[in-house]
């Protein structure tokens, strides 16, 4: 039997990442069918032990990590790099770094099915930041770049079908999108009131 890794990532983080794209909107989703734990059967459920509060940090931790598809070790030095920083919310300098991804910033345009499809269109060299290529999906976005696709890139099928759906995409206030040139330019820092992740908790877990 072939298991889906990223579908077993969301039965252990306890809910949808949706790190498939669209298909996890699907009813087929392993998630809707499964949505416990990998390895886990009723009786063992239904007797689980309270979680402690470290198990609850790394699991968060684990969370992020997964939904923004980075290393465990890019992962620390982000949140090293925003503990650092003097004078701003480390919670806050997280996200931001982690939202400025070129290859999320590709995933947020509606150019990438998921971060990790977004991933592989920046790494083949797809995509350009002010007219020119970069093919490092980490690269750090900044206020003023301009993301766009290679014009010998366009023809391509994923870019065809992608450009029909990006008059209907809902982006973040702080990425202009403009779907008649399909081009996407960063107007001001990542901010979130209300993120989908308790990024308090992962910064306390890594200063244990």
């Amino acid at each position: 039997m072939i298991t889906d890794k990223k579908c077993s990532t969301c039965r252990r983080a306890g809910e949808k990442l949706f790190l498939k794209g669209e298909k996890c909107f699907t009813p087929r989703c392993v998630f809707v069918k499964k949505p416990y734990p990998p390895g886990k059967i009723d009786s063992e459920r239904k007797h689980r032990s309270m979680m402690t509060e470290y198990g609850r940090q790394l699991k968060e931790k684990q969370k992020v990590r997964n939904v923004y598809g980075v290393s465990e070790k890019q992962f620390g030095n982000y949140v090293k790099a925003a503990s650092k920083k003097h004078g701003v919310n480390p919670p806050e300098k997280l996200y931001e770094s982690l939202e400025r991804r070129l290859d999320n910033v590709v995933f947020r345009m509606g150019l990438g099915k998921s971060r990790t499809h977004a991933r592989q269109l920046v790494s083949h060299g797809h995509i350009l930041i002010n007219g020119k290529r970069c093919s490092i999906p980490s690269h750090q976005t900044r206020i003023g770049d301009v993301v766009s696709v290679r014009e010998e890139s366009k023809g391509r099928i994923v870019f065809t079908e992608a450009f029909k759906k990006l008059t209907d995409r809902d982006t973040p206030n702080w990425l202009m999108l403009r779907p008649d040139v399909a081009q996407g330019e960063i107007k001001s820092l990542p901010k979130e009131k209300n993120p989908p992740f308790n990024l308090t908790s992962v910064i306390e877990f890594y200063s244990r």
